[in-house]
């Protein structure tokens, strides 16, 4: 197989491999696509709290086809950027129509994030409004959808002209700068919003939280600024607001049959027309290295997938 090996932190080469066999309770996918997500930049620079031994290699959500022909989706952790990944069986998803590879490959991390996030964390309702920060990337757009899918109103708060509209294409009811983000959220919800969905963090998470309504809920997903930010617990207390802890990967392993009903949930979604992911931009499996530094600059507007 070909594959993206890292054999030093901080680069990748393009090498052939033996193909990995599957053992008793794995399948083989013949990869068609390989999602970009910002976990797997974190791996190959040696900055995520898991370090697998060198060499690896990255990659872990992929979509492709079973020996017996049939399209799957699968998380994999590692070892999906390769034109050939094993996987244990129950973690082979089947594909509906209406996901073309790249989407399917791009789809189940934020996807599954979102929702966890906002409907089983933050107990998000229909009506409510949602500030939903780097609102342009992929794991921002697919928050977009889901809170509109949940019935939610959606202020989108983004870097770019280019990403303010692609979050108003996903269903954001607006968009804002990201410098706008206290006065503009507190302007368009007439006081606070109810939630704020952060995978930004850094300089942007104060604000944001003084953004929220009484009552408000400011959820964590994550950090793509680089830094972690400390939180005024002042505003915490002031108009009862919460801050929710949102590891959806965590979660997922610990509990694999209710994230699997999460997954089939968002993919009944997907076939009944109610949710439909942005077609994914494709790059040829040798791009990964330009593509994993673009996406840890947020240069890429949506999401990105590797054809092998």
């Amino acid at each position: 197989m070909r594959a993206m090996v890292c054999e030093e932190l901080g680069s990748l080469a393009l090498k052939e491999m033996p193909d990995p066999e599957p053992a008793d309770g794995q399948v083989a996918i013949a990869v068609e696509a390989a999602g970009v997500n910002y976990v797997d930049a974190l791996f190959v620079q040696g900055r995520y709290q898991i370090k697998p031994p060198l060499p690896f290699v990255p990659g872990s959500e992929v979509a492709g086809t079973l020996p017996s022909g049939e399209r799957v989706l699968a998380m994999c952790g590692l070892g999906g950027f390769a034109s050939r990944a094993v996987v244990p069986e129950a973690a082979a998803v089947p594909i509906p129509d209406a996901l073309g590879a790249a989407e399917a490959a791009t789809f189940t991390q934020s996807h599954c994030t979102a929702l966890f996030g906002l409907r089983d964390r933050a107990g998000l309702r229909a009506g409510e409004t949602v500030l939903v920060l780097g609102a342009g990337g992929g794991t921002g757009l697919a928050a977009v959808r889901v809170a509109t899918a949940l019935g939610a109103r959606v202020l989108a708060a983004a870097s770019s002209g280019p990403k303010r509209d692609a979050a108003v294409a996903a269903g954001a009811e607006a968009a804002i700068d990201l410098a706008d983000v206290k006065a503009g959220a507190r302007g368009w919800s007439e006081g606070g919003v109810d939630v704020v969905y952060d995978p930004v963090g850094g300089a942007l998470a104060d604000p944001a939280l003084r953004a929220l309504r009484e009552g408000g809920r400011h959820v964590v997903i994550g950090f793509a600024s680089g830094d972690i930010p400390s939180l005024p617990l002042n505003q915490v207390l002031l108009r009862n607001r919460t801050v929710v802890g949102v590891d959806w990967g965590a979660w997922s392993m610990a509990h694999p049959l209710e994230q699997r009903a999460l997954l089939d949930e968002l993919l009944a979604l997907v076939a009944q027309g109610a949710l439909v992911p942005e077609a994914a931009r494709t790059e040829p499996l040798s791009a990964a290295p330009r593509v994993l530094d673009d996406l840890l600059g947020r240069r890429i507007v949506g999401k990105v997938a590797l054809v092998p």
